[in-house]
């Protein structure tokens, strides 16, 4: 039985295509005629945006990345997607990984004039495709989407080979140690990183993030026999950080330091604070899961800062509603320009913000917190809450400032 395309199975999959567009279009009852001459080879094009699933061992790869100083799984996608489908392809990844980082599935976009159905181009491309990058499949997506400015949670795993010997059928995928690590102190470490917080001293100094706060969801540490897995997720990651939190977590192991020192390394906001980069070899990206649908509710808290933000109403009339419940005054700015352009990116129009600790005192008409302006409440507008919604976010009578674009209405992403 056959298992591989040859050119020949492509050429009749992009014919098959051809005529599967043609009978479409035309049994949707679509007038524009524009469509049928572009899908039998016209000079009018149809554009579509393909968004695949890729796999790839990253040992022989200088990450992700297009670099002039070696080969990159950005490089070999893009040349060998252009001679698929006869056309300058440039894809676009959600996760820039480092060299010698691996993936079990990064996520790509790149836009294409082929008339190749969007989930055969997977299976078409893995014919040309080195054994180690692996598309797991590919669908067509809406013009707009972009695997970089979606609400996402991206999980890590990086995994440590805790034996007194190497594993040869291991060394690739996996940071071996030989000294025994205490897993239950790396765990009691691991829970000061959950939540929200800055972690400036955890990414390199190299880094371009003009913001360092980032949210763990989990940081979860396993063994099995020789072993140790740490697993980690969350809404973003900065360069490095990843490594940077298993090479600490790895000193906490050795009992270098106690598990308590790790929230110290957090405020230091001090990249020497914190433990040695862990080797690349042992990170694997395991997913990346896109939020369907904004949650009703966004409440972030730690030793610094704790607020609401009720997100509901962005569906019904574009209007967010958040309340600080407490926050150190260095650390007030950082929250409103974070969270005010959050807001506008999920679809708001305006956002009304009230510090429930302060009052009036901190939330100034006038002033600009990064992209945005507070201003006064119009007369005519009206705090829209449901009783339950008004007990949840806010607890006593406070007031009310709003929060606009500082130039334009249009948020960068």
């Amino acid at each position: 039985m056959k298992n591989k395309l040859d050119s020949r199975d492509i050429c009749l999959l992009e014919k098959q295509a051809a005529f599967t567009a043609i009978y479409k279009n035309m049994s949707a009852g679509r007038s524009d005629c524009c469509r049928f001459i572009a899908a039998c080879g016209s000079e009018q094009e149809i554009t579509m945006r393909v968004k695949m699933i890729v796999a790839y061992d990253g040992t022989n790869y200088k990450g992700w990345q297009v670099q002039p100083n070696g080969i990159t799984i950005e490089e070999v996608l893009n040349k060998n997607l252009s001679n698929l489908l006869g056309e300058q392809i440039v894809v676009s990844g959600a996760s820039r990984t480092d060299s010698g980082v691996h993936s079990l599935g990064n996520i790509a976009v790149f836009d294409t004039n082929t008339r190749m159905p969007a989930d055969k181009i997977a299976f078409a491309l893995n014919q040309r495709l080195p054994e180690d990058i692996v598309v797991q499949g590919s669908c067509e997506v809406e013009d707009g989407w972009h695997p970089r400015y979606q609400n996402s949670r991206k999980t890590y795993e990086y995994r440590i080979l805790n034996r007194t010997f190497r594993m040869p059928t291991r060394r690739l995928d996996t940071y071996f140690y030989h000294y025994p690590l205490d897993v239950e102190k790396m765990k009691k470490a691991a829970s000061y990183l959950e939540g929200e917080h800055d972690f400036k001293s955890f990414c390199t100094v190299r880094t371009q993030a003009e913001e360092t706060v980032r949210t763990i969801y989990s940081l979860d540490i396993t063994k099995q026999d020789d072993m140790i897995t740490i697993r980690i997720s969350g809404s973003g990651f900065l360069y490095n950080m990843v490594r940077i939190i298993a090479g600490t977590l790895l000193e906490v192991g050795m009992g270098a330091y106690p598990p308590e020192h790790v929230e110290e390394i957090l405020d230091a906001r001090d990249r020497q604070a914190a433990g040695r980069t862990a080797p690349a070899r042992g990170l694997t990206l395991v997913s990346m899961e896109y939020q369907q649908e904004l949650p009703d509710w966004h409440h972030r808290e730690n030793k610094y800062w704790e607020y609401d933000i009720l997100q509901s109403h962005i569906k019904q009339d574009k209007t967010a509603y958040f309340a600080i419940s407490r926050c150190a005054d260095e650390e007030l700015d950082g929250i409103l320009r974070r969270n005010i352009h959050h807001a506008f990116q999920n679809g708001a129009d305006r956002v009304y913000v009230t510090d429930l600790e302060r009052g009036k005192d901190r939330l100034v008409p006038g002033q600009i917190h990064g992209r945005y302006v507070l201003g006064e409440m119009p007369e005519t507008a009206e705090i829209c809450l449901t009783d339950e919604e008004r007990k949840k976010l806010v607890q006593t009578d406070c007031r009310w400032v709003t929060a606009l674009p500082a130039v334009d209405n249009s948020p960068e992403k």
